[in-house]
């Protein structure tokens, strides 16, 4: 929102928290219009938002709602209340701060709960409310408020209803709404942004300095990533700069040490670095509780110490399990990421997310760790084998289709040199991937809000995983398989396009990803999904496309269309 946009009041939040009335008494205080988004979706359709919704479904309805916004948005001195949901959507959410101070009303589930009963009870002669229609209506409040609440965290400014009234609140509003025009409100354009602001971020800059291709700035840590072809010859240079004095632990698999284990040994020890090193066998069985107390008894043996360093060599499975053992063990040890598989250059070896497997679901039991810094060399991919490193490219897709879409121009016209491993092209494409996973790790190191939209495709690609005993699918081939299942879930709710659906089906294809998944018992498939770490209470939440980077957290999607996704993917 930029210096002079301040020229509206828009009003969002949960159900129940005041909107209505505290809109109307704000407009009255300032001599301004009061608009009500759903008053002006019932005056247009001609029938009350419950026929919306049954009759022409939830698509409609918020195809309206974003008509509405787009036409009142173009005003000035209004206060506009919004629906519950409206602020969820990119472009809505882009249109409100645009337009002016966005003010969240915010209140506990007890307090909205209290309210809509109240309200049911003096208004008997109309409609069941949706949210007192299920069997635990409190229980469905807060699980819907924990979905919307990380969308809810980025309005200007907030207020707490709970014990307040009308007047109150409206006072607050007002106040919110002109700090919010002040200095402070000009510097930090969004309460995102005035929550970086504040922390205590450290410095990053020589990093840059020193060629990193991008940087993690989170709230505690900060760490550069670098990327370049034959950059494992400065590996021992790089550490020394992030200030690794004790001995080295390498953790590696059958497949990867012997291509590079060697060379790695032979780097830090001429660097005057001691190197130990335990291999497990390569593929997400290693990500068990068995191995790792295993590597946990070497460990002990060694006598490693807590400023000893355990260095990652290898793909995503090595840099999850070392990750989590150097998170765990001693209460915590320095370690570094060298990532030799696409998929962890450019994913996971990047923002600290560290797990094993249990035999129920995929990375259940983790931790989030940020290492001390990332050194993919973009060399060591040329080792791979072909379908290792097509599976990678399927990050890389991820990263273009939820935040990029001039990454997902350049995959398009560049996808056979980057399947040829062309050492520019490569670096470029590596190096722009992890910037967006850096940069979305920067915002949100814990995945409250903004990191979640890494999932896109993810819960689908757990599922199938889980259900075909990790066994079938690398993680890539799984990822796509579970793009295509979300895309088609945003389809089928009217908030993806045909022709975006088919443009992410055609860069898959491109890049020889599947984009199907025959032969697995769907219902194998929904019950893994249900264990997934997405869940919150009761919902998965989903990580939905409105279009080619514009992502969606969702957590009211119908189980027909989760179903409906799940078997075109069966039958394709």
């Amino acid at each position: 929102m930029g210096e002079g946009t301040a020229r509206n009041i828009i009003l969002t939040g949960f159900s129940y928290t005041g909107k209505t009335k505290v809109g109307l008494e704000v407009a009255a205080r300032l001599g301004w219009r009061y608009i009500d988004i759903d008053e002006e979706i019932v005056r247009y359709a001609g029938k009350p938002i419950a026929e919306i919704f049954s009759q022409d479904g939830e698509s409609r309805f918020r195809d309206l709602e974003k008509e509405m916004l787009e036409r009142i948005c173009q005003e000035e001195e209004v206060v506009i209340s919004t629906g519950g949901g409206a602020f969820i959507f990119t472009a809505n959410r882009e249109m409100m701060l645009e337009s002016g101070i966005v003010v969240c009303l915010e209140a506990k589930p007890d307090t909205i709960y209290r309210r809509l009963l109240k309200d049911a009870e003096e208004n008997l002669q109309q409609e069941v409310r949706p949210l007192l229609s299920g069997p635990e209506p409190l229980k469905d409040i807060e699980e819907l408020k924990k979905v919307r609440q990380p969308f809810y965290a980025l309005a200007d400014w907030t207020v707490h209803t709970d014990n307040l009234t009308v007047d109150e609140v409206a006072e607050e509003v007002i106040r919110g709404w002109r700090y919010s025009m002040g200095e402070k409100g000009k510097k930090n354009k969004n309460k995102m942004k005035a929550k970086t602001s504040l922390r205590a971020v450290p410095d990053t800059s020589h990093w840059h300095e020193q060629g990193a291709a991008c940087v993690v700035a989170t709230a505690t840590e900060g760490y550069p990533v670098f990327v370049s072809w034959g950059l494992l010859n400065e590996l021992s240079k790089q550490m020394r700069n992030a200030g690794i004095q004790g001995n080295i632990y390498i953790i590696s698999d059958d497949q990867v040490f012997p291509i590079h284990g060697a060379k790695v040994k032979e780097i830090l020890e001429k660097a005057g670095f001691t190197v130990n090193s335990f291999v497990v066998p390569s593929g997400e069985g290693s990500k068990s509780f068995e191995i790792a107390v295993d590597i946990y008894n070497w460990l002990v043996k060694h006598r490693a110490e807590r400023d000893d360093c355990i260095v990652a060599l290898g793909g995503g499975v090595v840099g999850d399990l070392a990750g989590f053992i150097a998170s765990t063990f001693l209460r915590g040890m320095p370690f570094v990421q060298v990532p030799t598989s696409l998929v962890g250059m450019v994913d996971s070896a990047i923002g600290g997310k560290v797990a094993i497997n249990h035999p129920e679901g995929k990375n259940l039991i983790g931790a989030f760790y940020q290492p001390r810094l990332v050194v993919a060399d973009i060399e060591n991919l040329t080792t791979l084998p072909r379908r290792e490193l097509v599976s990678g490219w399927a990050e890389v897709i991820k990263h273009a289709l939820i935040r990029d879409p001039q990454l997902l121009e350049f995959l398009e016209e560049r996808s056979q040199d980057l399947l040829e491993l062309g050492k520019d092209v490569t670096t470029e494409a590596v190096a722009w991937s992890a910037a967006i996973k850096a940069g979305i790790v920067s915002e949100d190191e814990k995945e409250s809000g903004t990191r979640t939209i890494l999932n896109y495709g993810h819960t689908i690609a757990h599922g199938l995983e889980a259900a075909t005993g990790y066994e079938r699918f690398l993680h890539g081939e799984a990822v796509a398989v579970g793009m295509m299942g979300a895309a088609r879930i945003s389809q089928h709710i009217g908030m993806l396009s045909e022709d975006s659906v088919k443009r992410q089906e055609d860069v898959l294809r491109k890049f020889e990803l599947p984009i199907s998944c025959s032969g697995v018992d769907a219902e194998s498939i929904m019950e893994a999904m249900e264990l997934d770490k997405k869940i919150l209470g009761r919902r998965v939440r989903w990580v939905l496309l409105e279009d080619i980077g514009r992502p969606v957290i969702s957590g009211d999607v119908p189980d027909t269309a989760v179903e409906a996704a799940v078997r075109e993917l069966l039958k394709s």
